[in-house]
């Protein structure tokens, strides 16, 4: 009996969206570098262990700083705060002091961690220590007693999805008026702090395993764990140079997997290093399971062998890696106009729009989501629809463009988004029924067509709804088709409808979606969460729809081979 499959191991650095972690990653990290891995998704998703982010260190440097020395000239130090949503600034961290310099580049690095789901806004202020304050640690100086140089500010995602990852900010007064004064500029370069990016991608092979079924072959698997300190193995997906067991089992729909040939309290192992793998895929020979006996010095040695069939080491590209390299995310946006809402005039329709200036659910979706994804769009051109609403022309559309035009689909920003949805209900009668099909089919389209002339280009939908879907089967198939495009779709659920179906479409339980004609996705790309359990939660609707974004983006990017652009141009060229 024999069995055959791959994994992949990673070197050195532990990987999140694209670096160092944190805390836990989640599950669209635990991919292997040839796709996906749903039993990995499931046991982290279950588990709680989701939100993604990478370590960041900042490089700062300025130029023709104010000189407010008399004698001689500035000896300015850079102070990083992080900016809150009640506006108030918590530092980060601050650089040396370089002595009488108007162009200084500091050496101190400042950390802080990128965080993909949400906005995060920086400033930076650049102030002249005095003389008698430079045997003073900085942490200790009191920025009071300090002469103001100026001050910046940006958000991070405007750093990291420049090309070279360096952003020339000028600065200003801390008053933030841009007077005519000319207080130098402010460069922020950006890096990953990741040990190792080097990733391999290991297929495995069994030979003379035993059957262990009745009346059927056995369903082997290999389960591999990492040797710790205490001597105890953890099972792993990805690992690092420690030794590795590697044990066979058989599968059981029950969980009760079977140790190959052997009792539940025994195991069939092997115990190699990755470098020992290695060695046997140049050797092409294999390792023989052994059975460990209670006995010491009595373990058995098996028929069984196993067998490394491929042994490729590669680069493991980071989310951060493609951005940075110009790839970018198109976002787009589908909107619910079935009767179902209420009328939009009603106060307590979810399409009400109140003169206060209070948004609206829709209104929330589409500026919070909208306002992370719109720095990774260059352009910031954005396609948007309704669906389920009676147009102009008094036909119920599934699709229609949300800005009125029959010629084109696209509003500048997401200011044009939210004019565009205030707008149409205005002149579109809700109706119905809830239809995603001719949306995704839409979306699909477009990013299908990129391909033929931009490579480099991800879309995003997200689609608010209040509704049960009507065409579920019709749904899944349009998912499942689009999978294999460079596509994520994100739900949004609002109202107390019973979102069970679109929970389904989440495929958040380890099976992916299958079509009428049961091909199944090759990928998840949707991810749903419903506006009542974020807001009852007290997390950012931001935070729990766009956390599996970077893993998605990543897996289809790892699965086609497809690497950053300045990779490409460095490969052509060689």
């Amino acid at each position: 009996m024999g069995l055959c499959l791959s994994g992949s191991d990673v070197r050195g650095g532990k990987q999140a969206v694209g670096g160092a972690h944190l805390r836990p990653t989640s599950a669209a990290d635990h991919h292997n570098v040839s796709g996906q891995n749903d039993a990995v998704d499931f046991f982290f998703k279950s588990r709680g262990l989701h939100a993604l982010f990478t370590q960041i260190e900042l490089s700062l440097s300025a130029s023709k700083l104010r000189d407010l020395d008399i004698a001689s000239k500035s000896d300015p130090m850079a102070v990083v705060y992080a900016k809150k949503r009640d506006g108030r600034l918590d530092e980060i961290g601050r650089t040396e002091v370089i002595m009488n310099n108007l162009n200084p580049a500091w050496i101190g690095k400042i950390s802080i961690a990128f965080q993909f789901e949400i906005v995060q806004p920086l400033v930076f202020r650049v102030y002249d220590v005095d003389t008698k304050y430079h045997n003073i640690p900085v942490k200790m100086l009191k920025l009071e007693d300090q002469d103001f140089l100026g001050e910046a500010s940006c958000v991070l995602s405007e750093i990291v999805t420049k090309q070279n990852r360096t952003l020339t900010l000028k600065l200003h007064n801390n008053y933030g008026l841009r007077v005519s004064r000319n207080f130098g500029t402010l460069s922020v370069h950006a890096e990953e702090t990741v040990a190792s990016k080097s990733a391999v991608e290991i297929a495995f092979c069994c030979s003379h395993l035993q059957n262990v079924d009745l009346f059927s072959k056995s369903d082997p698997f290999l389960r591999i764990s990492r040797i710790v300190e205490s001597g105890n193995s953890v099972p792993i997906y990805k690992t690092e140079e420690n030794p590795l067991i590697i044990e066979c089992f058989d599968f059981n729909t029950s969980g009760n997997h079977v140790l190959m040939g052997f009792s539940i309290s025994v195991i069939s192992k092997i115990q190699k290093s990755v470098g020992d793998l290695e060695k046997l895929h140049q050797e092409r020979t294999g390792a023989t399971f052994i059975l460990p006996s209670t006995q010491r010095g009595h373990d058995k040695v098996l028929k069984s062998q196993l067998f490394v069939e491929k042994f490729v080491e590669k680069e493991q590209y980071s989310f951060l890696d493609y951005i940075s390299s110009g790839f970018e995310l198109n976002f787009m946006v589908a909107v619910d106009f079935t009767a179902s809402n209420g009328n939009p005039r009603n106060p307590n329709s979810l399409h009400y729009i109140d003169p206060s200036g209070r948004l609206n659910s829709y209104q929330q979706a589409i500026t919070e989501i909208g306002e992370v994804i719109q720095f990774y769009d260059s352009d910031r051109r954005f396609p948007a629809w309704g669906f389920g609403g009676k147009t102009f022309d008094g036909t119920v559309s599934h699709c229609f463009n949300l800005n009125g035009r029959a010629g084109g689909f696209e509003v500048d920003g997401v200011e044009g988004i939210m004019a565009a949805y205030a707008s149409a209900l205005n002149n579109v009668a809700l109706a119905g029924p809830t239809l995603f099909g001719q949306v995704i089919n839409t979306a699909a389209r477009i990013a299908g067509q990129s391909l033929s002339y931009d490579r480099s280009k991800y879309f995003v939908l997200l689609i608010i709804t209040d509704g049960v879907l009507t065409d579920l089967q019709e749904t899944k198939d349009a998912l499942v088709r689009a999978s294999d495009l460079p596509l994520s779709i994100l739900i949004v659920g609002v109202g107390g409808a019973d979102f069970t179906q679109m929970e389904i479409l989440d495929a958040d339980n380890g099976r992916r979606l299958e079509s009428s004609t049961d091909r199944v996705a090759t990928r998840d790309i949707v991810q749903f969460v419903p506006m009542r359990e974020v807001h009852s939660g007290q997390i950012s609707v931001v935070q729990a729809l766009l956390e599996e974004l970077p893993g998605q983006f990543l897996t289809y990017m790892r699965c086609r081979d497809i690497k950053p652009l300045n990779v490409q141009m460095a490969q052509t060229c060689a």
